[in-house]
């Protein structure tokens, strides 16, 4: 192996700069050259290649975002598009290909490989942290972090105004984000996808507080909720109860912004990490992080396995 290419595909998330870093790093120290494809997979259809050294990724590793930038490509999902992409990567000579994204990231590759034998391994960077096969990804601590001071500054409103806020945080199909914050700002409960939701209950709850004296009360929705989003929840909970609310979306912020300690130094593994798979030939396969134990699986096991919530703090949630 000679030279890899790295692409960061689908949402952006914190760290994924200190990813490509690691990768382009720890591959000129092993004696590789490194390409930078832009925008994703469509770089790759598009053949927009950057040839990237040390120097290029100088001063990255605090920014959010991604200096290669990131787009959801449909032409990927046609087999036209994969074939393009393949053609420009062997006229490229790149021996092995590095993706930063999530599961439709890790799909696409997976797809490259069956269908071209295009060695690729997967880094998990999605704020969602609903990728099996590593404890946290990349993106994640930040965009929690990121909601929990927002939520914190809510909460003095909520207080000086005796008022109900729902505040709305990213997690489409999952609620790892929502779990987290809610137990971290002691909110009064938590809606997520993972569980059934009895707004009846939450009225119950929130009122009994009111009558304690509680002069402000949060709940945090995954967007992903199946009582719907925040805006069609306050008005369940006015039709239930006559409780008033206000609803914050915290929306894009939370994949915005430097990204964590936590963040930059599990992006830093995961890239070395990623390019001494490929070294070894372990592709396809997604590096991660369990136990604090850089591991490798299967590619496939990433988006075939769920990740579960931990049941702690589910329990911790409902109880405190």
């Amino acid at each position: 192996m000679e030279r890899i290419a790295v692409l960061t595909s689908g949402g952006d998330s914190p760290g994924m700069n200190a990813c490509i870093r690691a990768t382009v790093r720890r591959a000129l120290g092993r004696g590789l050259s490194v390409l930078g494809a832009k925008k994703g997979y469509e770089g790759l259809i598009d053949d927009e290649f950057t040839a990237m050294s040390s120097s290029d990724v100088s001063n990255i590793i605090q920014r959010g975002g991604t200096i290669l930038h990131t787009a959801r490509s449909p032409r990927f999902l046609e087999a036209e598009g994969r074939a393009r992409a393949a053609e420009n990567l062997r006229n490229r000579s790149v021996d092995g290909l590095v993706v930063i994204g999530g599961d439709g990231s890790f799909r696409g590759a997976s797809d490259l490989f069956n269908e071209h034998s295009i060695p690729v391994v997967g880094v998990p960077a999605t704020i969602d942290n609903d990728i099996w096969g590593s404890d946290l990804t990349i993106g994640y601590d930040t965009a929690v972090n990121t909601a929990l001071e927002a939520v914190d500054k809510i909460r003095d409103t909520a207080a000086a105004h005796d008022r109900l806020f729902i505040i709305e945080v990213m997690g489409r199909s999952a609620g790892f984000i929502a779990l987290e914050v809610g137990i971290g700002t002691g909110a009064e409960a938590v809606l997520i996808p993972e569980t059934r939701t009895d707004l009846q209950a939450v009225c119950d709850k929130i009122q009994g507080r009111i009558r304690r004296g509680r002069t402000s009360n949060i709940l945090i929705v995954a967007e992903g909720d199946e009582a719907g989003n925040a805006f069609e929840i306050a008005a369940k909970i006015f039709d239930l109860s006559g409780l008033k609310s206000r609803v914050t979306v915290l929306g894009h912020v939370q994949r915005g912004g430097s990204p964590t300690t936590a963040d930059r130094v599990l992006a830093s593994k995961l890239g070395w990490a990623a390019v001494e798979a490929l070294m070894d030939g372990a592709w396809p396969c997604m590096v991660g992080e369990v136990d604090n134990t850089v591991v490798r699986h299967p590619l496939a096991d990433s988006w075939t396995n769920r990740k579960a919530l931990d049941p702690l703090l589910l329990t911790l949630s409902d109880n405190l």
